[in-house]
């Protein structure tokens, strides 16, 4: 979590107001000087630069080198020192207002046991008496070594007089008390809906409720008030812009999330650019109308497509496979939509210009997020970006298909170290060739973006940049990478982070490098990302973040 100190708001404020008191006569420019300047060009070819000229449009004007001469008649310059200069990077798959709930409510993530995990609890509740509900994310019993889901007997142990509801790291599960399952109305006669599970012992919830089963409870949680979402929108851009962070394809959003949005760009509060797929049909015709929106607020926001789920997360067993869990038979996953809904779905988005993206984790659900695609393209032509997120578990002889019906792989790196583990116990040791196959993806001619799917990760692409260059985790395990052949160079990772990601939400004629006409969003950096070694880039801090040509991240001294 970020924390805004006095010194580093004096810092960002000292900059800005430098930037505020020049002229602002047409087309006044500023230089960015002495700087180890490096962006990515379309091709992924390295352009070094010493100098950057940018437009009082907040657009990349000139990219120098040290033999260039500099410009006499800027507003304002700025001396780099020296350090390194990078586009800001595009998060291709995050959840912007879980984000900023997730900083603002209970984080479990860094416990490593159940029972650290149930102190942290009864300390929160104690620490918040007055809170109607204790909400909670980030526990994983994978993590815990736990062997099996936890149980809501554990949780009434510390908390038995108050509802508690915990949201599964990966948010497809969520793990809740006794008191949460009676004001939900829940008892041993309600029954899993289509699409999720109740787990049950002897007939009795034992308090975990994946994927759909989690709706039971939309109506008794208490509804975050307009005033608490900006909070938390406000905390989620923090924590992005000091991460390095600048774009963002927010995957589900609500019309909540979307005023929110709209409030901080008619508030001039939106730091960082938002582009949108709405949170399924209803929601995507609600915001959208007619079809997409255009850019708003000087290319801060767009609402461009809808996300649809065919299947749910490995770590809750509710991706969709082609054969059984290899530890658990009989259970093959839980499949969200039928083949003919998802058409149905992706037909009606489709037909008034919405782009697609649909979360497939599986083998079977990637499999029918690629079948509907080449059946769809037959009628809908164009260039559509047709997107699979996650795209983590693919049958090797599906994997040609991307490439073949020009699917986008919207992938996380971070995934694959956090799950390693798991989904050899999962998948089994023949179903593992296709995991997380970023260099497969891309051999094989498919455009690929890379995300962190924040909260469910870190927002930190750094962790993602080094992961995927070693297919190793923090610590260096296991040692020479797992499954190694999956390795990516340091320009493809990169690329993917930057011009992959803006290509795949239609935003490459603005966004993802420092080209001349671009915005010139940019970050300071303490390192170099092509020099260091991936331990050295995986903590990479970010000094400072710009977006349009102005500060809007100062590091604390």
């Amino acid at each position: 979590m970020v924390c805004w100190t006095k010194n580093r708001s004096v810092a960002l404020t000292a900059i800005t107001m430098a930037l505020l008191s020049t002229s602002f006569a047409a087309r006044a420019d500023s230089l960015i000087e002495n700087v180890n300047g490096m962006t990515l060009d379309s091709e992924g070819k390295v352009i070094r630069f010493a100098a950057m000229v940018v437009d009082d449009d907040g657009r990349v004007k000139k990219l120098l080198d040290r033999r260039d001469k500099r410009p006499k008649d800027v507003d304002f310059q700025f001396d780099g020192k020296g350090k390194t200069l990078i586009p800001g990077f595009f998060d291709a798959h995050g959840h912007v207002m879980e984000m900023g709930f997730a900083a603002l409510t209970l984080d479990l993530s860094d416990t490593r046991t159940l029972a650290e995990a149930l102190a942290k609890i009864a300390q929160y509740a104690a620490d918040n008496p007055n809170r109607p509900w204790i909400l909670g994310n980030g526990w994983n019993q994978e993590t815990w070594g736990l062997g099996r889901f936890p149980t809501a007997a554990e949780i009434d142990a510390v908390v038995p007089d108050r509802p508690v509801y915990l949201a599964r790291v990966d948010g497809h599960a969520v793990w809740v008390n006794g008191a949460a399952m009676t004001a939900a109305g829940i008892s041993a006669a309600t029954k899993s809906p289509s699409g999720g599970t109740i787990e049950k012992v002897g007939g009795k919830p034992t308090g975990i409720f994946v994927d759909a089963a989690i709706g039971l409870f939309e109506q008794a949680i208490p509804v975050p008030r307009p005033v608490e979402r900006d909070i938390a929108l406000s905390k989620a851009q923090e924590i992005l812009l000091a991460n390095g962070v600048t774009s963002i394809a927010d995957m589900g959003t609500s019309m909540d999330d979307w005023q929110s949005f709209r409030r901080a760009g008619d508030k001039g509060q939106l730091k960082i650019r938002i582009v949108s797929y709405a949170s399924g049909i209803d929601e995507m015709i609600a915001i959208g109308g007619p079809g997409p929106s255009p850019w708003l607020y000087d290319d801060r926001l767009k609402l461009a497509g809808v996300k649809l789920y065919i299947d749910g997360a490995l770590g809750s067993r509710g991706a969709l496979l082609k054969r059984p869990y290899a530890d658990k038979s009989g259970e093959s996953g839980l499949a969200m939509l039928s083949p003919a809904q998802l058409k149905n779905k992706m037909s009606r988005a489709a037909m008034d210009g919405f782009q697609i993206a649909v979360h497939a984790i599986g083998d079977k659900a990637n499999d029918e997020a690629l079948s509907a695609v080449e059946e769809l393209r037959e009628t809908y032509k164009g260039d559509r970006r047709w997107r699979v997120e996650h795209a983590q578990i693919i049958d090797p002889a599906d994997l040609n298909r991307f490439a073949a019906s020009g699917i986008i792989a919207s992938m996380q790196p971070v995934h694959q170290t956090s799950d390693r583990l798991m989904a050899e116990a999962r998948l089994g040791p023949d179903r593992l060739r296709g995991a997380y196959a970023w260099k497969s993806m891309l051999d094989s001619g498919a455009k690929v973006a890379f995300g962190t799917d924040v909260p469910v990760e870190s927002s930190n692409p750094f962790a993602g940049l080094s992961t995927a260059v070693t297919r190793e985790d923090a610590d260096g395990q296991p040692f020479g990478g797992w499954m190694p052949e999956e390795r990516l160079n340091r320009e493809q990772a990169w690329q993917a982070y930057t011009n992959g990601a803006a290509y795949a939400a239609f935003a490459e004629d603005r966004l993802g490098s420092l080209e001349p006409g671009k915005r010139a969003d940019f970050l300071i950096i303490d390192g170099d990302i092509l020099l260091a070694t991936p331990s050295q880039i995986r903590n990479v801090q970010v000094l400072q973040t710009w977006l349009a040509g102005r500060p809007v991240f100062v590091q604390q001294p």
